[in-house]
């Protein structure tokens, strides 16, 4: 029998304050910033000048989570990022240009690396445990996550593992996302994202951290059940891949309390969510956030932040639900997430 895996650990940094229940945050445009921490707080000034958003986000939100948990070293750091470091790597090329590609400082290259968010979080925490980035476009967290899942059932030592997803804003590269209608064509209220019947949808960054662990503890958020990516889905077999998936965690779909969906207001692809909506979880508790913090590579880390706060206070924020459905009890979430038609990803997490 295959240990338990629990979330004992969590921290978000996105584009909402954490009383986003109460007093979200309302942003006209369609891209938007994550809202900072006081970075100082965690990380040496003199450090913190020389980094970008991203390494700070993340190095700020792996602390974070690891206190929420009481762990001073993990046994491992594993990161997921769609993009990386994209303000470097535009402060690199940018000088490639003005230099005519002489005489290039290699310091924006040498932290534009996808994989310089994880190595400078060990760095910051003095940990030379296993340290690996995933990059898989819209799946990077869930690639981290199904890595921490293995690294935890290889053994059954009591481990703890640091797994989280960060992407951050660009001036230049992220406006390319508009280029091939990815984003909205005019700027749209964010919390009236669901509402729009149009191609395209809004973006913003984040960074999202877990504390994961085979050990049980008063403090524990869920308990981590599975993760599932599949590259590509016929719209009209999402239901039969969903239910193949809780088969295979011996759960029905009757048992799931909630499913958080990753809509995000683009009508060429929501779809995928509205087959679900309408057949498979038609009675269940329908929950979507893309509204709030914005559609990114990582963005699915929000998801899992806010379906830990869920189980946890055993209460939905009513401004995640898109049904009057309410659960009986909270002790079963799904999430599911898609982008574009492609990197499928679900989530399933159980109370502890």
């Amino acid at each position: 029998m295959k240990p338990k895996i629990y979330i004992n650990g969590i921290n978000s940094i996105s584009a909402q304050n954490l009383d986003y229940e109460e007093n979200p945050v309302s942003y006209y445009k369609t891209i938007f910033p994550a809202i900072s921490p006081n970075y100082k707080e965690f990380i040496k000034p003199i450090a913190l000048r020389r980094m970008s958003k991203a390494i700070k986000m993340g190095i700020t939100s792996a602390k974070v989570a690891l206190n929420d948990a009481k762990i001073e070293i993990p046994d491992a750091i594993i990161t997921g990022t769609g993009e990386g470091c994209k303000q470097d790597t535009e402060k690199f090329l940018v000088n490639l240009l003005d230099q005519d590609e002489k005489l290039l400082s290699p310091t924006s290259f040498i932290q534009s690396t996808h994989n310089t968010i994880g190595g400078q979080i060990a760095l910051n925490l003095g940990c030379k445990n296993y340290n690996v980035t995933y990059t898989q476009n819209s799946a990077s967290l869930e690639s981290a996550l199904l890595d921490a899942e293995m690294k935890l059932l290889e053994t059954s030592e009591k481990k703890s593992v640091l797994v989280g997803g960060v992407d951050e804003l660009s001036e230049k590269i992220t406006q390319f996302r508009a280029l091939d209608g990815q984003l909205k064509s005019v700027d749209i209220h964010n919390l009236d994202l669901l509402k729009e019947d149009s191609i395209g949808t809004i973006t913003s960054e984040g960074s999202h951290f877990f504390a994961l662990s085979t050990e049980k503890n008063n403090k524990s958020y869920a308990e981590f059940r599975d993760v599932s990516i599949k590259n590509s889905i016929q719209p009209e077999k999402i239901n039969n891949e969903v239910e193949i998936f809780l088969n295979k965690n011996n759960i029905s779909s009757a048992a799931i309390d909630v499913v958080i969906l990753g809509n995000n207001g683009d009508n060429r692809y929501d779809h995928y969510y509205k087959n679900l909506q309408q057949n498979l979880f038609k009675n269940t508790a329908q929950l979507a956030y893309k509204h709030l913090v914005g559609d990114y590579d990582t963005v699915s880390g929000f998801a899992l932040y806010s379906a830990c706060k869920i189980l946890k206070s055993r209460r939905i924020p009513s401004i995640l639900k898109l049904n009057t459905s309410n659960p009986k009890e909270l002790k079963n979430i799904l999430i599911y997430n898609q982008y574009l038609g492609r990197d499928h990803s679900l989530i399933l997490l159980s109370a502890v």
